[in-house]
């Protein structure tokens, strides 16, 4: 394994050995002594990346620390037309990064230790290098300061074990640069201590890496097929209709989520608070059943290995048979969100799904004129969504009657007789069907109802077999 174990995660199964600056990279400082870590961000424009879009992926960026618990208080801007391939920002930049970081990272007269530079691109483990030989400091890039917040958040075994399949996929190729840097422990070995003469112990941890790798696979596989299992018996069990909340991480998901079904889950104004799927039954229950599941949030720039990992949380998804995709309106960026959850739904194939846009937050867009004015233009804009605010229950409870009545769209009408020698089965006429109306004469009772074709027509002979 390539970082430290917390007390809640069983030991690893291989231990791989680094240099200690690679070490200090994957512990993230904001854990030590409990003193404020400041941070400061470095990013390239490209000719063909936008202002708006350069300074929205920079805010997320800065979001992003914060989650983790960085302060970040300078930015760093250079507009190339590409990237420096030895250190990923030109000589100049570096030059002045270097000198901000000597000085102090003084910033309106007050003094910042900074701890670590965070570069807002994927860079390879080369520019790493010499960009944090250059600049006096540690340097993460986005992609890892995503897979250390997924780190920390993932409780169920099942994320654990893919997120740790992510990290030690984006480590292993940063073996050999660490080796450089840890002077004779990179060096060529004999075979004494270890399996195969003359392996060096970065060829040995790249082979702990791809057993480790695989043995985690393993698992994941055990584990979604037990999890296919439960989710056919749930779906088994009664008549369900399923939805899943899906768009941007800290658009109101989990708050959404916890409205629509009175569930305490975890709700936090952080990005990525929650990783693992959470299924709960819409309340008041409906006919048909409602279940509602919370999927991981997207982000712009998602590494693709966090993609595929997290494919059986998307899953969800796909297993739905109504889409809410949850944008928060109060965003002036939310068309780029809206864009990057388009994107992650098409290619896992679930932009063939029946889908409500539910823009939520409108209650932080401003005033009640600001408010009106937004919600217009979004109703403009997108004649069949809704707007909303998860912490109104007026509004809460128009987007559940919006959801049971697309579930009940099909549903059809019938009277069904029960009986007074049989009354012991009405419970089952309440629990699947929705009954409109009900009567009674001296031989039993009559029941008005909508429901499935089926689950009416499964009912009607069970009830005249016992008349």
């Amino acid at each position: 394994m390539l970082w430290r174990s917390s007390p809640n995660r069983p030991s690893p199964k291989c231990t791989i050995r680094l240099c200690p600056l690679t070490r200090r990279n994957l512990r993230m400082q904001s854990e030590v002594q409990g003193k404020p870590t400041y941070a400061v961000a470095a990013a390239v424009q490209l000719p063909n990346v936008s202002d708006v879009e350069f300074e929205a992926s920079l805010t997320e960026l800065r979001e992003l620390a914060k989650t983790l618990g960085l302060t970040v208080v300078h930015t760093f801007i250079q507009k190339r037309s590409g990237f420096d391939t030895t250190a990923y920002l030109g000589t100049g930049k570096r030059q002045e990064i270097r000198e901000f970081v000597d000085a102090g990272g003084v910033v309106d007269g007050k003094s910042h230790e900074i701890d670590v530079i965070l570069v807002d691109h994927e860079i390879s483990p080369s520019q790493a290098r010499h960009l944090e030989l250059e600049v006096g400091c540690e340097v993460t890039d986005r992609t890892m300061v995503i897979l250390e917040i997924f780190h920390r958040n993932a409780r169920s075994r099942a994320a654990r074990a893919q997120v740790e399949i992510a990290r030690l996929g984006y480590m292993a190729p940063r073996l050999r640069e660490a080796a450089k840097l840890a002077g004779p422990q990179g060096r060529q070995r004999s075979g004494t201590g270890g399996r195969g003469a003359g392996e060096s112990h970065t060829e040995l941890d790249r082979r702990k890496v791809r057993d480790r790798i695989a043995e985690l696979q393993e698992e994941i596989d055990a584990m979604e097929v037990e999890r296919k299992t439960q989710r056919a018996r749930r779906q088994g069990r009664q008549s369900v209709a399923n939805v899943a909340l899906v768009g941007y991480t800290n658009a109101g998901k989990s708050t959404l989520m916890r409205a629509l079904t009175g569930s305490e889950v975890l709700v936090a104004n952080k990005l990525f608070a929650t990783l693992d799927t959470t299924v709960r039954v819409i309340y008041p229950e409906s006919v048909p059943r409602v279940l509602v599941s919370d999927t991981v949030g997207f982000i712009k720039n998602l590494p693709h290995g966090l993609v595929a990992s997290f494919k059986s949380t998307l899953d969800e998804a796909l297993d739905a048979s109504l889409l809410l995709h949850v944008i928060d309106a109060s965003d002036p960026g939310f068309e780029r969100q809206r864009e990057v959850t388009d994107q992650v739904l098409a290619e896992i194939g679930a932009d063939v799904l029946p889908r409500l846009r539910v823009f939520n937050k409108i209650d932080h867009v401003g005033d009640a004129e600001a408010q009106a004015e937004r919600e217009a233009a979004l109703r403009a804009q997108y004649p069949d969504c809704v707007v909303m605010s998860a912490r109104r229950p007026e509004d809460v409870a128009k987007l559940r009657q919006r959801i049971v009545t697309f579930f009940q769209q099909d549903l059809v009408a019938a009277e069904l007789f029960l009986p007074w020698s049989a009354q012991q089965w009405r419970k089952d006429i309440y629990a699947n069907c929705e009954v409109v109306d009900e009567r009674a004469d001296d031989e039993g009772a009559f029941f008005h109802v909508r429901g499935e074709r089926d689950t009416v027509e499964s009912l009607r002979e069970q009830f005249e077999q016992v008349r």
